[in-house]
């Protein structure tokens, strides 16, 4: 079965590295790949559904009173390995910022300025974030999986750098539209 959506390699990707609950997956794909790569909750579990009837996951309890963790297979490992070979599949970008200030002359300098360093803001978030997930990374004990990991991370950081460089060269602009303006 051929996915429209990458939502399988996410899925199957998260357990490759480890077996988790949908609980723990859910979590995972939100918190931990969240910040590059966005699921409902609404494709997860369908998902995780069909991955188990196609025999890519299986379920596995560890304990009497363990939650069920799903584990991927052998099949699944196949499957992801196919998966992640295939070209990208590129998403159309929304980004709401953007497209008010594409109207910016509408909503006026004042109105862009504010969004302008609403977006400052949420970089600056962002890369307070990443350092967070950097210094887990580092802190935790040697994996093969963690230069992959930390390449996610950098490529998040200098896009959150990107757009404060972007945030203030577009404020100097903004600048000069209302110098130009006043004369």
């Amino acid at each position: 079965m051929v996915f429209k959506q990458q939502t399988d390699v996410a899925v199957l990707g998260a357990l490759s590295v480890e077996p988790m609950s949908g609980y723990a997956l859910r979590h995972a794909i939100r918190g931990v790949l969240g910040h590059f790569w966005s699921e409902s909750f609404g494709q997860i579990y369908p998902t995780l559904a069909q991955l188990r009837a196609d025999g890519f996951v299986e379920r596995a309890r560890e304990g009497p009173d363990s939650k069920s963790k799903f584990t991927i297979t052998a099949r699944g490992l196949v499957r992801l390995q196919t998966r992640l070979s295939e070209p990208a599949q590129s998403a159309q970008p929304r980004n709401g910022t953007l497209l008010r200030l594409f109207f910016g002359r509408r909503l006026g300098v004042d109105g862009c300025r504010l969004l302008l360093e609403d977006a400052r803001s949420a970089a600056v978030q962002q890369l307070h974030e990443f350092d967070t997930i950097r210094r887990e990374i580092q802190s935790e004990g040697p994996s093969d999986d963690h230069p992959f990991f930390l390449i996610t991370v950098s490529a998040g950081e200098h896009t959150a750098r990107a757009t404060m460089s972007w945030v203030e060269e577009s404020l100097r602009e903004l600048d000069r539209i209302e110098s130009d303006h006043d004369r």
